[in-house]
């Protein structure tokens, strides 16, 4: 394949992939090690469209109606607690320990709290629950949280999106 048109620095990602006209997840993984924007893209984008464990592998029926997003991630900060954030702003990433004392970690891309609309305490609550935390959710617990927040510039792009792209490219346009 060509090498791409962009910049091929260091950076965190994430890669997204959702169907239908619903835009319903279809797959999300990334990383938060920096890598080349160039390779990251490559393996991110079959990882969570393949191996993403909540989902089977996207079929190439269902490439029609996929749409894919890629989140670079920026502005790494630690928050005071687990308020310390802002809705439609900031991902953020929490670290705690399960009710078997095992550090665990998940994270939410800054979109996923308000495309479900749920306020900070229902986020971090999911957010527990996503990174396998079984028991009781109390105020203790939401206190024990080390979340760090962070922000992402994403770009969108839908399946017909990409076959106009090859097809310009195929006829020497830029």
């Amino acid at each position: 394949p060509q090498v791409p048109s962009f910049c091929n620095e260091n950076y965190p990602l994430f890669v997204t992939w959702k169907i239908g006209k619903d835009q319903k997840l279809r797959g999300c993984i990334g990383t938060f090690n920096e890598m080349h924007l160039h390779q990251g893209l490559r393996e991110y984008a079959v990882t969570s469209a393949m191996k993403d464990s909540r989902f089977s592998p996207v079929s190439r029926e269902e490439f029609p109606s996929l749409h894919v997003s890629v989140s670079i991630l920026c502005h790494f900060e630690d928050g005071a607690d687990y308020t310390d954030w802002d809705l439609g702003t900031h991902g953020i990433r929490i670290e705690f320990n399960n009710e078997r004392g095992s550090k665990k970690t998940a994270t939410f891309l800054p979109e996923v709290p308000t495309a479900q609309g749920w306020d900070k305490v229902q986020t971090i609550d999911s957010l527990l629950r996503k990174g396998g935390y079984k028991g009781a959710v109390t105020p203790e617990v939401r206190r024990s949280i080390r979340l760090v927040r962070y922000q992402s510039e994403m770009i969108s792009v839908t399946y017909a999106d990409y076959l106009h792209h090859c097809r310009s490219r195929s006829q020497g346009e830029h």
